[in-house]
């Protein structure tokens, strides 16, 4: 009921679940969760990571502008919280078939960001798709290790068992 993907380049992960996402909402599945969104735009500038719920398509910007030659953690963890309760609140009210989230990190490895609503889907029934970096797998594996299933990068597989978590035929 909770797999993970681990990609191999920055972003890709984020690309991977948003077009996954894509998919089974197009095909009428009820989604829980966030995807990321990183907009470029500056080239000497990290990007800005914005998450979008995909219970109702509201969007909190996660990151904040520290300047150009800034090197601290550019999460901005009260936009990030938002968007947690947010989708805490919208998963309680109505279970979906499926929760994605956009990553496993390092706020969810201390016990904040997402982790909470990870436990709460996985006890309402809910299947969990989401992603994690190499950096952060110690933590994930920690949490959830005996419980994850580790899923090719691949959006066919991927989809594929998310499918198979709500109990559709993927070739039907």
């Amino acid at each position: 009921m909770l797999g993970f993907v681990s990609a191999p380049e920055r972003g890709d992960g984020d690309r991977l679940l948003a077009r996954v996402a894509q998919r089974l909402t197009t095909a009428g599945t009820v989604l829980g969760g966030v995807v990321q969104i990183n907009t470029e735009t500056d080239p000497v500038r990290p990007c800005l990571m914005d998450l979008r719920v995909l219970s109702d398509g509201s969007i909190f910007r996660i990151s904040q502008s520290l300047g150009r030659h800034s090197s601290g953690c550019r999460l901005d963890a009260a936009g990030l919280e938002e968007a947690v309760g947010r989708v805490a609140s919208a998963l309680q009210a109505a279970p979906p078939h499926l929760l994605i989230l956009n990553k496993f990190g390092k706020q969810e490895a201390e016990g904040r960001g997402f982790r909470p609503v990870i436990a709460q889907a996985l006890s309402l029934g809910v299947p969990v798709l989401i992603s994690v970096s190499a950096k952060n797998r110690t933590g994930f594996d920690l949490f959830a290790a005996e419980i994850a299933i580790a899923l090719q990068s691949d959006e066919e597989a991927v989809l594929a068992w998310c499918l198979s978590q709500i109990g559709v035929d993927a070739k039907g």
